[in-house]
């Protein structure tokens, strides 16, 4: 009987510490989510948010209210990886002022077709009213808030 009601105390113990880790867990991932501030893009929402390429092939017409940048990325790719980080932060930066769109070229890959996104990462830079920039590699963080004062206007 001592055996059964110390194998139930123990068990009871385990169960409720791995409770109360996977809250920890949770509450740390919604932290997290909260603070990125980075807009992950599928095909629908770049037809609503940024252009609707399928209405209008030929002509670039951004559909934003305010600049933005778009990062054309894999999950699989380092320099992309390296680059993540720098968008978070200047989306943080730089918020409210401009939008920092990501798309995964893996699960998009129509909108990384229709773009011709041949090497990743590929960063659009686009202003309101005028043609987006295009740069292609992992760009450090000054020639990105650069590009931001150069082309989006935006200091």
């Amino acid at each position: 009987m001592k055996k059964i009601i110390l194998y139930s105390l123990i068990l009871i113990g385990a169960f409720t510490a791995c409770n109360h880790q996977q809250k920890k867990e949770k509450e740390n991932n919604n932290k997290t989510q909260n603070k990125m501030k980075t807009i992950h893009l599928t095909k629908q929402m770049f037809l609503e948010k940024v252009m609707n390429f399928e209405k209008n092939p030929t002509e670039w017409k951004y559909l934003g209210d305010k600049p933005c940048i778009i990062d054309f990325y894999a999950d699989w790719c380092g320099p992309c990886k390296a680059v993540a980080p720098i968008l978070e932060q200047i989306a943080e930066e730089y918020d409210g002022k401009i939008y920092v769109y990501k798309i995964d070229t893996e699960a998009e890959q129509e909108l990384a077709s229709v773009f011709g996104i041949q090497s990743i990462p590929t960063i659009y830079f686009c202003p309101v009213g005028g043609n987006p920039q295009i740069a292609m590699g992992a760009l450090p963080k000054a020639t990105i808030k650069e590009a931001i004062k150069d082309v989006l206007k935006v200091q």
